[in-house]
This record gives C-alpha cells, structure tokens and sequence, in this order.
C-alpha cells in the first residue's frame, strides 16, 4: 500500500521470517553461533531462551535455513502436545511413520510401539548418514514433568559415544527456571543461549538495516522518532515492527515526508476513540502498538509442526 510512497520495494517491518531481514546483533549472532555449532557437532542438546517478541524463533528459523537438507532430517513443533506420549506421536509422525497413530489405537502397549518406531526411524536416519535435529518451540509452556523426563530420555539414543538425536529447546526465561530444576535433564544442556531486547543504538541500525534491505537507503525516522520508537517498545523487534508499520501507513496517509516525533506522539493521542486501517485488514487502535502483549497459549493446540527434509 505505502510502498511506493516511501521508495520501497517491498514492506521492510513484517513480523514474518525473512533471512534477509535478519539483524545481526551481537546476542543475536552468540545464539545463532551457539545453535549452529550444537547441531553441526552434535553436541546433543541445547537451550534457547528470550523474553517475547525479541527473535528467538526468527534466529531459529535461520539456523534451519543454513543447514544442508542432505544431511539432517528437522522435526519443527511449534506448540509442544499436552502429554508425553502426543510428544513421541508427533516426533514419530514426521520422522516418516505415517501411521502411528492407528498403530497405537490397536497395540495393547502403545508407548511401547511408540519408542520402538521413533528408534528404528532415528537408527535408520544415522546408518543413511542423516542426523536427526528436533526443535521445540514455545518450550516455556511445558507443565508436565513427564514430558521434560521424556525430551531427558530422548537423549539415550547414541551409537558408538555419538547422539543420534540432536535436540533443541526454545522458549521464554521460564523455561530456563524449570529446567534448571530439573538436574538430570538440565546437565544434558550442552548448549545455552539467550536473547534479550535490543539497546538504543541497535534499535537505530534495525530500523536502517530493514529500511536497506526493503530497498531505502535514505533515513525515514528522525532520530528523535527513533529515539521515540526505542523507548515505546522497550527495544522489543517485534513491537519495534508494529510501529514502524504503522507510522508509515500513517506517514503515508498524512503524505509527510518523513516520520518525526511529533507524527508519532500524534497518533497516541485520543486513541480511545481514533483507529485507523491497518495493512492487514480491519482496522487497528493506533495507541494498541505501543501497549506490551501478553502472550496467549490456545491449550487446546495439541501439536503443530513442520518437517524439512531433502527427500
């Protein structure tokens, strides 16, 4: 919509995964190393954790993007299941037994022919000289105990003093607390890594580094606006997106040539009453852009996942 206006090639603040729009900052390149380096030397575990909205997913997903397909079979779950057993179900699934599910609805020891399947398909990855990777997502909003001693026991499978099964674990600082209550678990972490909100200054080379990537060159927030936009969000990517979008929307119907403080403390003002379309349809109180989320977690969501795999 406003693209053309403001010189773009395309929107530069989605909340989507894009490896060109990624910042490098330093935080963000320690996680991104320390994942790389969990999975190339199959060092077995590893954590990541970050407050919401800071990129934990978006470092995750281009840790993903670098690796050779040829090589490593990704098991994507996005929401954790409810139970152990919808865990191993899941895992089992992608892996390639496609019909686990009626398996377990006819065997009188399901977990049984659960463990057996998901070691037969990790065994079968290994001697094809594929290394199997799983990524839990959204890790933080495990309750169960059960699951954490079953993610614990996946860890078992080895051949010859090598993990067969490289596992990761992603989610928010909680996540951290619980597992580092749970010793035996929290021993086979090889790997830990944490992201925090972005500083003054990378908020300044984010909003740049987007702006160039989505074709602008030239600055379009004043340095107080940025300075603005710092402090609103908390240094937080993803509200950090939220705004810029929005401003230049706004910009864009206001035709102002650039985004200053005043255009943005302008649009806080007599919010209650005032929305305004957004680019994604329905319209969107403008002040809402600068209130913190709460994250929410549909508990009826049992598992979503993603396979990546060459074949």
């Amino acid at each position: 919509m406003y693209e053309s206006y403001w010189g773009l090639a395309e929107k530069p603040f989605q909340n989507t995964f894009d490896p060109r729009f990624f910042y490098h900052t330093a935080q963000h390149r320690d996680a991104l190393m320390k994942l790389s380096y969990c999975i190339q030397d199959g060092m077995g575990s590893g954590l990541l954790t970050g407050i919401f909205g800071c990129g934990k997913t978006f470092v995750v997903q281009t840790v993903i993007s670098q690796l050779n397909l040829e090589r490593f079979k990704i098991v994507f779950i996005s929401h954790p299941p409810a139970t152990s057993i919808d865990l191993l179900i899941s895992i089992c699934a992608e892996l390639g037994d496609r019909e686990i599910m009626l398996k377990v609805k006819e065997a009188p020891f399901a977990e049984s022919l659960i463990r057996d399947s998901l070691k037969n398909q990790i065994t079968n990855n290994y001697l094809n000289g594929k290394d199997t990777v799983i990524i839990i997502d959204e890790a933080h909003i495990i309750n169960d105990i059960n699951i954490f001693e079953t993610i614990r026991l996946l860890l078992n499978f080895q051949e010859k003093s090598k993990f067969l099964i490289t596992l990761i674990l992603c989610g928010q600082p909680e996540l951290a607390e619980k597992i580092e209550n749970l010793k035996p678990l929290e021993q086979r972490v090889a790997v830990k890594a944490r992201i925090g909100s972005l500083n003054k200054e990378e908020v300044v080379n984010y909003i740049a580094h987007r702006l160039k990537v989505a074709g602008r060159t030239e600055p379009i927030f004043t340095k107080e606006a940025v300075e603005f936009i710092y402090e609103s969000t908390g240094g937080i990517p993803r509200r950090i997106n939220r705004i810029c979008d929005l401003a230049l929307l706004s910009g864009f119907s206001h035709k102002d040539n650039k985004i200053d403080l005043g255009s943005l403390q302008a649009q806080t003002m007599g919010s209650e009453d005032k929305t305004m379309k957004n680019v994604y349809g329905g319209t969107t109180t403008v002040a809402s852009i600068f209130i913190p989320e709460t994250p929410k977690v549909d508990r009826k969501i049992q598992s979503r996942f993603i396979i990546m795999d060459s074949s």
